[in-house]
């Protein structure tokens, strides 16, 4: 199939959502006036369509491979890449101070949206880079970021992040990767790494230059558990005086996992120090590295929820394009009995609605907390505490809507969307790996009952439905989720036990994501009836009724699970359970 990039409904979304004219109006992100912000969009549409996405299946089918001890990608990868670098893409929102464009956070979503549409499992390579840019940028000393910065700025160099070991999975206090301190020597004042990380994501390939890992390691008289934890930047190749890349370090991929989906992405098993000389830096303080890792981990939970549109998106149009070529069975409920496009039968409809509507309300969002970001970057503290509040249901509920999409493309298709030479099983298959990335989404809900439920005392979030109900007072349903989202926060905070918190997260996160991103579609609704994106007026409000109709009742249907309790999930004890 062909991809055609969503321009028109992201522009509104970031016009709209995320409020770019506002943000032009510092002084910090005055470059973002519209006439960039449509060339951005519409530019980078063009080249993901073009150049991106005709890999997509080539990826799918070939995949990664490691081949006498190289990761080697399929054939048109390394040049889609370098065009990639060269238009400079990859340095949209980073620091002028080495080499990057500056603009908001909100356009470099919009790149990286475009890019994974077109090819999600090519697209984590800068979506990666990006958040060890972040890394550097707020953890790094100057002299690391003059090494490191300009080149992952451009995109020359790639980044990776390392948590994952064999042993410690979620659990990074029980990680062992060691960080010995070197202190003679060319090295000295650096740190020998030793140890094994999996599933990373990116972790060896030739596409670029260099690669430099942030690695969590131990230092030898580190404390205990999470506590105890230090940040380390490896580069694959060292860095010499001139800033190019020099002698190998010592590190390899040792395989690559074999995958449901992503094949084109290289997940390795990285071995550290095989020969006792694989070098790194320390980032931030001894014994901080957890800090200085979530700053890119929360980067990543944002552009994570990206590919819940993304592959929304994707499964979406490929859907509609099937819906409208396959000829079956006359209307039910017409007296003409001539065979129609499936499409004009009930319920494919209402799968194809249910899944524009869902992959505009996760655009919508998206772009709502990427303008809660750049507020924050700006100064505004209350936008950044709600842009906290934010991160978890963009992350946890944007990739189930991805992973749903994805799934009603497979059922539109009907037998054919089995078969994998549609296609249509590629998107799920790409797509189920997202709710577990970055904090699986039971973690994002746990997230948002402790400690973002309290944040500023609760008012953070609190405060944001209030708003919500305030602008919603003529759409009842959204009205009623929103005053029902504030009675469960209510009892979470005042009477409900942490394990009846924790039983309650993930129905209570979908709850609260629905009302957030119903309210930001009355936004574009009402913005399209005043005239704005003209190319929208003969959908958008439908999208937009349908969602407020059916989709946000559904969500005021979870209060009774989110105040259930834990009890019942504890009534049935362990031997019984496991029969």
């Amino acid at each position: 199939m062909t991809y055609s990039p969503a321009t028109a409904d992201q522009l509104l979304a970031i016009r709209v959502n995320a409020g770019i004219e506002e943000l032009a109006r510092s002084e910090r992100f005055a470059a973002a006036e519209p006439d960039m912000v449509e060339a951005i969009v519409e530019g980078v549409g063009q080249f993901a369509a073009g150049e991106w996405a005709p890999l997509n299946r080539i990826g799918d089918l070939e995949g990664a491979k490691l081949e006498n001890g190289v990761v080697r990608l399929p054939e048109g990868f390394a040049a889609a890449y370098e065009h990639y670098v060269e238009q400079g893409w990859n340095s949209i929102a980073s620091p002028a101070d080495f080499g990057g464009q500056g603009l908001p956070f909100t356009l470099a979503c919009n790149v990286l949206e475009n890019l994974g549409t077109a090819n999600m499992a090519f697209n984590l390579l800068p979506m990666l880079s990006v958040g060890a840019i972040e890394a550097l940028e707020h953890h790094g000393s100057e002299a690391l970021q003059a090494k490191y910065l300009p080149l992952l700025v451009s995109g020359e160099w790639s980044g990776t992040m390392n948590l994952t070991e064999p042993q410690a999975g979620s659990d990074l206090g029980a990680l062992r990767t060691s960080a010995t301190p070197i202190t003679e020597g060319e090295h000295a004042g650096k740190f020998r790494i030793k140890g094994q990380k999996i599933y990373i994501t990116w972790g060896d390939h030739e596409l670029a230059k260099n690669i430099i890992h942030l690695v969590l390691a131990r230092l030898p008289d580190a404390p205990e558990g999470s506590r105890g934890i230090s940040l380390f930047v490896v580069p694959k190749y060292h860095v010499k005086d001139d800033g190019t890349p020099g002698a190998r370090n010592d590190l390899r991929c040792v395989s690559l996992e074999h995958k449901l989906g992503i094949n084109a992405s290289p997940t390795c098993v990285m071995s550290y120090g095989d020969n006792d000389e694989c070098i790194g830096e320390l980032v931030g303080a001894e014994n901080r590295g957890l800090m200085a890792m979530f700053t890119m981990m929360n980067n990543a939970r944002i552009n994570v929820g990206t590919q819940g549109v993304q592959i929304a998106e994707r499964a979406t149009q490929q859907a509609q394009d099937y819906a409208a070529d396959r000829i079956q069975s006359a209307r039910a409920g017409s007296p003409d009995r001539t065979p129609v496009a499936i499409l004009e039968h009930p319920d494919v409809r209402r799968m194809l609605l249910r899944m524009k509507a869902l992959t505009e309300a996760v655009r919508a969002l998206l772009y709502y907390t990427a303008g809660q970001v750049d507020r924050g970057t700006l100064g505004n503290a209350d936008a950044a505490a709600r842009a906290e509040v934010l991160v978890p249901l963009l992350k946890a509920w944007g990739t189930d809507v991805g992973v749903e999409a994805a799934s009603l493309g497979i059922q539109i298709h009907g037998g054919m969307g089995f078969i994998e030479e549609t296609g249509a099983a590629q998107h799920w298959r790409d797509a189920r790996i997202a709710p577990i990335y970055e904090g699986t989404n039971g973690i994002q809900a746990a997230d948002l009952v402790t400690r973002k439920l309290g944040l500023d005392d609760g008012q953070a979030l609190i405060g944001l439905l209030e708003e919500i109900a305030r602008e919603s007072a003529d759409e009842p349903a959204l009205f009623a989720l929103a005053g029902e989202c504030a009675a469960v926060a209510r009892w979470m905070r005042e009477e409900a036990s942490l394990d009846d918190r924790l039983a309650g997260s993930v129905p209570f996160c979908t709850m609260m994501a629905v009302a957030v991103a119903g309210w930001q579609l009355t936004k574009q609704a009402s913005a399209v009836e005043a005239g704005a994106a003209p190319a929208l007026a003969a959908t958008k409000p439908g999208t937009v009724r349908f969602f407020l109709d059916r989709i946000v009742p559904e969500a005021s249907g979870l209060k009774a699970s989110a105040i259930a309790g834990a009890e019942s999930l504890y009534a049935v004890s362990t031997e019984a359970l496991l029969g």
